[in-house]
């Protein structure tokens, strides 16, 4: 029995949301951005079942459109946790690319009928409340994906 094909969109992502820089000292990191960098915080918190204490931080730009332009700071809040492996492994940096999209399961379905692995079975939760999952880098050309499906914003009356 052969499953009929998804319903694929025209696009898969939407934009970059973010890009992830795992950090030892998330003061540190805030202090070289902000102050060094000219950016602003404009969101933090401990998301404890990714295991970070993160911020998300943006290009502070006169006019211009940044809301897809962040950095998300990711400090682990342990050694168990998947930013205090990857910064024992590999040192602070670059830790993923992260890509907005509209339906998280969706995009998840797109992908693993075309092969790709995926962490999650489900979607998480992310930042703000958002749906999340991740690509697995052996099938993103060495690059963590992140899949973004940002929370709904509630609409105004």
């Amino acid at each position: 029995m052969t499953s009929a094909p998804l319903d694929i969109p025209e696009h898969l992502f939407v934009c970059i949301d973010h890009v992830g820089v795992a950090v030892p000292d998330l003061d540190e990191a805030k202090r070289l951005y902000t102050e060094t960098f000219g950016m602003v915080v404009v969101h933090e918190e401990v998301n404890e079942e990714q295991g970070v204490h993160e911020a998300m931080v943006q290009i502070n730009a006169a006019g211009g459109d940044t809301a897809s332009q962040c950095i998300q700071l990711l400090a682990p809040l342990n050694e168990e946790s998947t930013i205090a492996k990857f910064l024992d492994r590999s040192g602070p940096g670059l830790q993923q690319l992260a890509y907005r999209v509209v339906d998280v399961e969706q995009v998840s379905a797109v992908l693993r009928e075309r092969g790709v692995r995926l962490l999650y079975d489900e979607p998480r939760r992310g930042t703000a409340g958002s749906r999340i999952n991740f690509v697995h880098p052996k099938d993103a050309g060495g690059v963590l994906v992140e899949l973004v499906q940002p929370a709904s914003q509630p609409t105004a009356h």
